[in-house]
């Protein structure tokens, strides 16, 4: 049992639907809100970016002209001054506090001394690159209570910069066209094609030949796929994809449907959604003018619930190949046919040219989170290299014949839980990584992370799986997902997370670093020979790209899933991470041996902006450790039955927020921590919405009143369970009641 606790606490999944009793905000004032060295002495900028300054952005590299940086997307930077001889006098230049608890996972784009970035619930600004001073500030006014809808916490990873407009799409499913030096708003326009389901939008938009594209999240919930590309200048829709089949009654949308559909076998996966969703990678290539997209996982997650004659079921797990002006397929890729594990495909793509087998070749690479990096002809999709870059174990490997994976039968869990590498998180997820084809290598945030894969227990019990509206649909078992973890504790994997320098085409490593955590940050490598990664532990790390070796470092006291950027101006070259962590790492809450603790989680998660330059004098604030007692529980009158009700509701509505076994992770409220008076009002807030506008929606489409109690029967089980077992009073007290 004792193992059974110390490793609960690594157990991940795909996360975060909502948060309970948490400000819209994401917290309060840090305080030192905006820290400038210097007045601002850069003009507005119009942000005019066309096709062609992006196309030839290596002539002007002191920008971050798009959200990879080029076309190309490949996150590596030809600017010097910042190298291996200098990076040691390296120095916080400003900083900027965000007023958010929340993960901050966006890209800033920096076009002629104008940074443009976006926080926590879709918010844009526009700063000084130089002093962070505020140029203008956008806020969407998303409803709080559509925080409830999104898969994975009210983040935003960008906007897109074109044509003097700042691109942004919002968690409640609008795109919208502002102005780049004032901040107005030009257009906005509704991007959902349902809007009584349960889509997002988190990603950055992008723009190429006068169209933003940009596509949704949601598939745990239950919703369809799909890509659209909007005139950049009106708004006006140019051509919509959909990733996967709908309703077979009903005519196609395009040809490409006609295809997938007998890839889908029996079922009524149009019921679910189907899933398919495009929430991250959108690439647009100038040579071929083509659009890649990554798709995502289906819905629900497992095949045979939504489609149990079995099938491909395409385009779910797939990169698409796309006429960027048309939206008709060139081609496409299935990483994971037939997804059974929530394998998206929807991680960073970038282009390159490399020779492979003594032939150049314009390429496409992908880490996508099945454990695979794939080489793919961008001019035909062919598939070149497949190699290992993580741990996995639900494939061998992937046969190059037919381009497909070779199973692990040993490891299907349809009829007993299986642990399986990667997990939901995957072995590498949306985090950014970088391509330096100088030297052959791709830089990549990997992870191993297990999960307990197991059927529904409605679905054991019946062979039938209804869709829940307002919930989570993935046909995996979550209500007792405590009890899998415990009965088959023996055999799970150990989690780690790691930074290495990877050879795309011989699948070797140049060389690994471990992390003590495994949700870490994303990537951006240099030509002066640094690999910079902001991590879990609060350390923004530069990295010799030759042997792996830290040649500096900064404790920022937050930890980071942003990737940094660089840019130069007026002859100085700057670095530049926003902090905080959360994300879909929220489901596993507060970790514990193994995994080492993290800084969001010992001290605070601190959203913020930090600018560094050689020679920065600028300090951070050193935060005090947070106080995170546990208050005695009063009227602890439930019987163990009514715990273990209260449990089965907990982890199905919500654990993928406050954390399994009620132990946040530390961005989201610690439900073992409620004041006196939270206590009081638990059904209210739960039932009634009585905290709706900042982000808590009311549940009781889902839960009754009789169930909220049993819920709140846990919380408080739970909490005097681990507040005991802190001060020495107990022996490691049980984990469920089942």
């Amino acid at each position: 049992m004792n193992k059974g606790l110390a490793l609960l606490g690594v157990l991940l999944v795909a996360a975060a639907a909502y948060m309970m009793l948490n400000p819209q905000s994401g917290g309060t004032d840090m305080g030192g809100a905006e820290t400038a060295m210097t007045a601002s002495s850069i003009e507005p900028t119009t942000g005019f970016i066309d096709d062609e300054r992006i196309k030839n952005a290596e002539s002007e590299p002191g920008n971050w002209l798009a959200f990879g940086r080029t076309y190309e997307e490949q996150r590596h930077s030809p600017l010097t001054q910042i190298n291996k001889d200098t990076v040691g006098q390296l120095g916080l230049a400003w900083f900027k506090d965000m007023n958010t608890n929340r993960a901050l996972e966006a890209t800033p784009i920096v076009v002629d001394g104008t940074m443009y970035f976006t926080s926590t619930w879709s918010k844009v600004y526009a700063v000084d690159a130089i002093t962070g001073e505020t140029i203008w500030m956008y806020d969407p006014k998303v409803p709080g209570e559509w925080a409830r809808r999104a898969c994975c916490d009210v983040v935003n990873r960008g906007v897109a910069v074109y044509n003097g407009r700042v691109y942004v799409g919002t968690l409640d499913g609008r795109l919208v066209a502002l102005d780049a030096a004032t901040g107005g708003v030009v257009w906005d326009v509704d991007t959902l094609i349902d809007r009584t389901r349960f889509y997002t939008i988190t990603g950055a938009p992008r723009v190429a030949n006068g169209k933003v594209f940009i596509g949704n999240g949601g598939a745990e919930f239950g919703v369809r796929g799909y890509v659209t590309a909007y005139d950049a200048e009106t708004g006006d829709q140019a051509w919509r994809f959909f990733t996967v089949p709908g309703d077979p009654s009903l005519p196609f949308e395009h040809a490409e449907m006609e295809l997938a559909a007998k890839t889908w076998k029996g079922g009524s996966w149009w019921e679910f959604g189907g899933g398919g969703m495009v929430w991250n990678s959108i690439v647009y290539d100038p040579d071929f003018d083509s659009l890649y997209i990554g798709v995502g996982n289906g819905s629900p997650w497992t095949r045979v619930i939504r489609s149990p004659g079995g099938g491909d079921n395409l385009f779910l797990s797939s990169i698409v190949a796309l006429d960027a002006n048309t939206g008709e397929m060139k081609w496409y890729y299935q990483t994971t046919p037939g997804d059974n594990w929530d394998f998206t495909a929807v991680q960073d793509i970038a282009l390159a040219d490399m020779e492979v087998d003594g032939e150049m070749r314009k390429v496409l690479l992908q880490a996508p989170k099945n454990g695979f990096f794939y080489v793919l002809d961008r001019a035909d999709g062919k598939l070149l290299r497949a190699h290992k870059f993580a741990t996995v174990t639900w494939a061998s490997h992937v046969d190059m014949e037919t381009g497909r994976p070779v199973l692990n039968p040993e490891l299907d869990y349809q009829d007993n839980a299986k642990w399986i590498l990667p997990g939901p998180l995957g072995a590498h997820n949306w985090q950014a990584m970088s391509v330096d084809v100088d030297a052959g290598v791709v830089d990549i945030p990997a992870q191993d992370n297990p999960l307990i894969y197991g059927m529904s227990d409605e679905w054991q019990k019946t062979g039938i799986y209804k869709r829940n509206p307002g919930s989570w649909n993935t046909g995996v078992e979550f209500g007792r997902i405590t009890q899998l973890f415990l009965d088959n504790i023996a055999e799970q994997p150990t989690p780690k997370g790691y930074l290495k320098a990877f050879d795309p085409l011989t699948g070797k490593d140049k060389w690994v670093v471990e992390i003590p955590h495994y949700w870490n940050g994303g990537v951006l490598s240099s030509a002066g020979g640094l690999v910079f990664q902001g991590d879990a532990l609060g350390m923004l790390t530069a990295y010799d790209k030759d042997t792996g070796e830290a040649r500096w470092q900064y404790n920022t006291f937050t930890s980071m899933l942003a990737p940094p950027i660089t840019f130069e101006l007026d002859g100085v070259q700057y670095l530049s991470i926003l902090t905080g962590t959360g994300g879909a790492d929220l489901f596993s809450g507060e970790p514990l041996p193994p995994v080492a603790e993290h800084a969001s989680l010992t001290y605070n998660n601190y959203g913020r902006l930090l600018v560094f330059k050689i020679g920065g004098g600028a300090e951070l604030p050193v935060p005090t450790v947070r106080d995170r007692s546990i208050p005695a529980q009063a009227n602890l009158v439930a019987s163990n039955e009514q715990i273990a009700a209260g449990e089965l509701h907990y982890n199905n509505y919500c654990s993928v927020c406050h954390g399994l076994a009620v132990r946040s992770g530390g961005s989201i409220p610690d439900l073992r921590r409620m004041s006196e008076g939270t206590h009081s009002a638990f059904n209210q807030i739960v039932q009634d919405g009585l905290l709706a506008a900042n982000g808590m929606a009311a549940f009781d489409d889902v839960v009754s009143d009789e169930d909220t109690s049993l819920i709140h029967h846990y919380v408080k089980a739970r909490a005097e369970q681990d507040r005991l077992y802190a001060a020495g009073e107990v022996e490691l007290p049980q984990l469920t009641w089942q």
